[in-house]
C-alpha cells in the first residue's frame, strides 16, 4: 500500500521532534560530564551531538519550508531549502573537525587527567541514545538527502561514543591519559568524512549537477529511441530537491512524423518518468533556431543580445 507524501512529512516531523528532545538531553550531560571529568574526548563528543541537535533542527525546519507552495517569485517553491540545510550542517561539522583536531594535538602534547569512571557512565548513556535515534531515521535516509545527512550525524556521533567508552576502559586500567585526545581526533576523523560527503553531495545539487543515480547518456539515449525522435540536443537534467528531477531538451522530429508530434512528446514524458524518475520536463520540439551539435550546449552570458 502506497503512503502518501504528506503523511510521510508528518511521521518525520513526529520523529525528528522526538530525536531532537533526546539529543538536546544527551548533549547537555555530556558536555557538563565532559568539563567535570576533563575529558576532551568526551567535550569532544557532545560537540558532535550538539551539531546532531542542530542538524536535527535544521532537517525539521526544512521539511516545514519545503512544503511551502510555490510563488510568483519562486515558482518552485522552496524544495532547495532543505539541500541548502544539507550543505550548512556538512560545513559546520567540517569546523567542527578541525576545532577538535586542535585541541587535541596541544593535549597529545600534555596529557591531562580524565576521571575515566564518569566518562564511562555518560558515554554509555549517550550511545544508548544516538541508537535509539538512527533506528527512528534510518528507514528515510536511504532515499531523502536532509535525513541523510541528520542520520549521519548520529550515526557517526554512536561510533564517537563507542571510541569514547573504549578509551575510558583503557585509562582506567592502563592510566594512560593519551588515549583521551587520540580518540578525539579519530572522533574528528569520522566526522570529517562524513561531513565532506554531505557537503558534496548538496553542492551538486546546488551546482545543477546531474543526479548521482541518473546517467545522462542513458537518458538522452531512450529519448532518440522513440520513434520520430531524429535528435536531441540542449539537454539538461538536474535535481530540484533531493527526490526530485526535472529535465529540459529540444527534440528534432523526423519529417515525416511530425503530425505525431503529441503522441511523440507524451512517449518521451512517460518513458523518463518510468526508467529514470524524471517527472518534471520542459521538452521543445521542432527547433529551428537552434544548433543541433549534440545533446550538450554551451551556455554563453548575455546569449539574449543574439535577438536584439
Amino acid at each position: 500500500m502506497a503512503i502518501s507524501g504528506a503523511h510521510l512529512d508528518r511521521e518525520l516531523k513526529k520523529r525528528f521532534k522526538f530525536a531532537a528532545a533526546l539529543t538536546g538531553v544527551t548533549f547537555l550531560a555530556e558536555a557538563a560530564g565532559g568539563y567535570l571529568t576533563n575529558s576532551l574526548a568526551l567535550m569532544s563528543d557532545a560537540m558532535h551531538v550538539f551539531m546532531d541537535l542542530l542538524a536535527l533542527s535544521l532537517s525539521l525546519f526544512a521539511i516545514y519550508i519545503s512544503g511551502l507552495p510555490p510563488s510568483e517569485k519562486r515558482t518552485y517553491g522552496l524544495h532547495r531549502g532543505e539541500v541548502f540545510v544539507s550543505f550548512i550542517n556538512g560545513m559546520t561539522l567540517v569546523v567542527i573537525s578541525l576545532v577538535i583536531f586542535y585541541k587535541a594535538y596541544f593535549r597529545f602534547l600534555n596529557p591531562q587527567e580524565v576521571k575515566s569512571a564518569g566518562v564511562l557512565i555518560i558515554a554509555a548513556v549517550g550511545l544508548a541514545v544516538n541508537v535509539a535515534v538512527a533506528v527512528m531515521l534510518k528507514g528515510f535516509a536511504g532515499t531523502d538527502l536532509n535525513v541523510k545527512s541528520a542520520f549521519l550525524h548520529v550515526v557517526g556521533d554512536a561510533v564517537a561514543s563507542v571510541g569514547v567508552i573504549a578509551a575510558a576502559i583503557v585509562i582506567s586500567f592502563t592510566g594512560l591519559y593519551v588515549f583521551d585526545p587520540a580518540i578525539s581526533a579519530v572522533i574528528g576523523v569520522i566526522i570529517l568524512y562524513g561531513s565532506v560527503k554531505v557537503v558534496i553531495e548538496s553542492s551538486h545539487i546546488l551546482l545543477e549537477g546531474v543526479p548521482a543515480d541518473v546517467d545522462f547518456n542513458r537518458v538522452a539515449g531512450d529519448v532518440r529511441s522513440v520513434e520520430g525522435v531524429a535528435g536531441v540536443h540542449s539537454l539538461h537534467i538536474w535535481s530540484i530537491c533531493h527526490n526530485i528531477y526535472a529535465l529540459s531538451a529540444h527534440l528534432d522530429i523526423d519529417s515525416r512524423h511530425i503530425v505525431r508530434r503529441a503522441e511523440i512528446l507524451k512517449t518521451v514524458n512517460e518513458r523518463l518518468a518510468e526508467r529514470h524518475h524524471i517527472f518534471y520536463t520542459t521538452i521543445q520540439a521542432e527547433c529551428p533556431g537552434c544548433e543541433a551539435n549534440g545533446a550538450l550546449r554551451d551556455m554563453v552570458h548575455r546569449e539574449y543580445r543574439r535577438f536584439q
